[in-house]
């Protein structure tokens, strides 16, 4: 398996050159979760609390994440992306909300690294929102679920 680097030669970290690769449409698809108190979740469900609507803020959040990627994580392609999907699942049994994030495009690298990031900021911005009322929030289990496109093809997460 041939793996590309960040690093050229020199041992110097450089931009991966993806000029040569096939331009194909591109997708991936992560998930993470924020664990609260039960309180705290049906503050957000009922639409009470003083900052307005939790679940739309973080995915206006999450979305604007993914286009903004590049600028954030050094060496990351800026990418031209066609579509992004944040699903926010309250899941009251355990206390938390699924946040599920599928980022497109067409072009020569993947858009995994968009998808998490989404995924993380969307579920930052449920923290920011609520942590005056809980502090004890848990963000965890942020990962890619499945990617597709490129040389390399379809990958899943087998569970």
């Amino acid at each position: 398996m041939t793996y590309t680097t960040h690093f050229n030669q020199a041992g110097e970290a450089h931009m991966v050159d993806v000029g040569e690769k096939a331009v194909t449409q591109r997708t991936a698809v992560t998930e993470g979760y924020i664990e609260m108190h039960p309180e705290t979740l049906q503050l957000i469900l009922a639409g009470e609390h003083k900052k307005g609507d939790v679940l739309a803020i973080a995915r206006i959040a999450g979305i604007m994440a993914s286009k903004k990627t590049a600028d954030l994580i050094p060496l990351c392609h800026p990418l031209p992306i066609t579509h992004v999907e944040i699903i926010l699942s309250p899941e009251a049994e355990n206390n938390r909300i699924r946040c599920q994030t599928t980022v497109k495009t067409n072009g020569q690298t993947g858009v995994e690294i968009e998808a998490l990031c989404a995924t993380q900021i969307a579920l930052l911005t449920i923290y920011d929102m609520c942590k005056a009322v809980d502090r004890g929030m848990v963000i965890h289990a942020v990962q890619l679920l499945s990617k597709a496109g490129g040389k390399s093809g379809r990958w899943q997460r087998n569970e």
